[in-house]
């Protein structure tokens, strides 16, 4: 009768329940770093436009300054074909390019 005693092989159950812990941590860990990298994504993301407004706000800013000093208004005007109102404006034809 000791031939057919049943027999629990105790470390295949051990192994098999450590095995289920682990993959159900594994599981519970996916969706926190998937989180985590997105979030990672977008923060390096948003540093990069931050940078690039912080250079276009400079650039800015050295405009504005240019634009302000004595006489930068006129030479603006100016160069975009502009004349005062007591002038007399011409276009002259034919110059040589260089």
């Amino acid at each position: 009768m000791t031939d057919f005693a049943p027999h629990v092989r105790w470390d295949r159950i051990g192994r098999l329940a450590l095995l289920f812990v682990g993959l159900l941590l594994i599981y519970l860990y996916i969706n926190p770093a998937r989180t985590y990298l997105a979030t990672w994504q977008e923060a390096r993301t948003k540093r990069a436009e931050v940078s690039q407004l912080q250079r276009e706000h400079a650039e800015l800013v050295r405009r504005s300054r240019a634009l302000r000093a004595d006489g930068s208004i006129e030479t603006e005007a100016r160069r975009l074909g502009m004349v005062k109102r007591d002038e007399r404006a011409y276009v002259i034809r034919g110059l040589p390019a260089e």
